[in-house]
């Protein structure tokens, strides 16, 4: 949780500097779009803190209220990065029709308004791809969903450039309309965002099952296995399953070789975070 944190912050950083560099020069160029982008941007830092808070709750250990921890927490931060996402895609789709309604474009593109796009748009590349590779290392869905997030900033800036080009080449129509592209793609950004979320609230299955099924019958001792569930977030998945064992194993051997299945998933899958086995004597009426 602390790794994560530390990327969040940093993150911030680089978006806050982003967003100030767009929204600046999009005043000073009467750039509607490019003051657009900067709004889109501010969203991303806005993203960063829920996210750091998010991260805050969920480092939380688990207490009276909440046996099983606050891990989830997460999933809701990055949910409400989704809620975001879709206010930021409604700003600049009503920036765009505004613009095409009333017929006035007054866009002014100067080198350095290229020269701040291309900078920004860098930074926001280099950023997705160090918070997804983060995010993917630490199991992490807030730095996923945040890595979204800036992504589709990045699809705010191209569609931007490539409005000011066609600005420059005498369509001043051009920018609207690329913005109206832009804003579907950050809605679908959104909704990837409430995809990987609802896995996680809706429990969806982490592990496969035929994986535990090998890993558990490799024992020596297990003679099957079944019912075998799993759920939670990325980084912390409960396992519950049957072990089917020889009728005379004893209570004392049944509880060793309990634990020896949890330390085996544990060691199988790093981001199990507990495994509840029950123990069922083979009385020869089911599939092993």
């Amino acid at each position: 949780m602390r790794s994560i944190k530390h990327v969040l912050l940093l993150v911030l950083f680089l978006n806050l500097a982003v967003a100030l560099a767009k929204f600046v020069y999009g005043i000073m160029s009467d750039s509607t779009s490019m003051q657009a982008d900067g709004i889109h941007s501010i969203f991303d830092s806005a993203g960063n803190i829920v996210g750091i808070v998010g991260i805050v709750l969920a480092a939380r250990p688990a207490d009276e209220g909440h046996p099983y921890g606050h891990a989830k927490f997460e999933t809701y931060a990055s949910l409400f990065i989704g809620v975001m996402l879709i206010a930021a895609a409604f700003e600049v789709g009503q920036s765009a029709f505004e613009k095409l309604l009333t017929g006035v474009y007054t866009t002014q593109v100067t080198p350095i308004s290229f020269i701040v796009m291309a900078a920004t748009l860098t930074v926001n590349l280099c950023v997705t791809r160090y918070e997804r590779a983060e995010g993917k290392r630490l199991s992490s869905d807030i730095l996923l969903a945040d890595a979204s997030h800036t992504l589709s900033d990045s699809f705010v800036s191209i569609g931007v450039i490539i409005g000011l080009v066609f600005v420059l080449l005498g369509f001043p129509i051009a920018d609207p309309i690329m913005a109206l592209v832009v804003t579907v793609a950050i809605l679908y950004t959104a909704w990837e965002v409430f995809h990987r979320a609802s896995a996680t609230l809706s429990d969806s299955v982490r592990i496969p099952e035929e994986e535990i099924h090998a890993c558990v019958r490799a024992l020596d001792r297990v003679q099957g296995a079944h019912k075998i569930r799993t759920r939670g977030t990325e980084s912390e998945v409960y396992v519950d399953l049957h072990v089917v064992v020889d009728a005379d194993m004893t209570v004392v051997q049944a509880h060793d070789l309990a634990n020896e299945v949890e330390n085996v998933l544990r060691a199988r899958f790093s981001t199990v975070s507990e495994v509840l086995v029950h123990i069922e004597p083979d009385d020869g009426s089911r599939e092993l």
